[in-house]
C-alpha cells in the first residue's frame, strides 16, 4: 500500500493543500480576467485599488494557507482554515449570493471541505 494509502488523512489534508495553493495561483493569473469579472457581477468594478486588494487579498490568503496546511499541520492551522473558509464564504455569498446556485458549485463545496477540516481537527486535538 503506498504512504497515501495508509494515511487517509494525509490524503484529505494534501487534497486541501491543493486546492488552497491552486486557487491562489489561478486568481492572480486571471488578475484581468476572471478574477476581476466575478468581483464585476457582485457590484465591485471600481475603484481599481479596492478591486486589486481583494483580489490579491485572497490569493495571498489561499496561498499562505496552503502552505500552512502543507508545512505546519495541525490543530490550528486547521482551525484557522475553517475560518478563514467561513469568511470567504460568509463575504461572497454578501456580494453574490447567486454563487451558491451555480451549477459548478463555487461556494456548495466549501461545506465538505468544512466537514474534512472539522474532521482533521478533531483527529488532531
Amino acid at each position: 500500500m503506498s504512504r497515501m494509502g495508509a494515511d487517509p488523512d494525509r490524503l484529505l489534508r494534501m487534497s486541501l493543500v491543493l486546492v488552497w495553493l491552486v486557487t491562489g495561483v489561478v486568481s492572480l493569473v486571471e488578475l484581468n480576467g476572471q478574477s476581476r469579472t466575478v468581483l464585476a457581477q457582485a457590484g465591485l468594478a471600481s475603484p481599481q485599488w479596492l478591486v486589486l486588494a481583494l483580489i490579491w487579498g485572497g490569493a495571498l490568503a489561499d496561498l499562505a494557507m496552503g502552505l500552512a496546511l502543507w508545512l505546519r499541520p495541525g490543530r490550528a492551522v486547521f482551525v484557522a482554515a475553517l475560518a478563514l473558509m467561513v469568511v470567504m464564504t460568509i463575504t461572497a455569498t454578501v456580494l453574490q449570493a447567486s454563487l451558491w446556485l451555480h451549477p459548478l458549485g463555487p461556494l456548495l463545496k466549501n461545506l465538505p471541505i468544512a466537514a474534512v477540516l472539522w474532521h482533521l481537527a478533531r483527529r488532531t486535538a
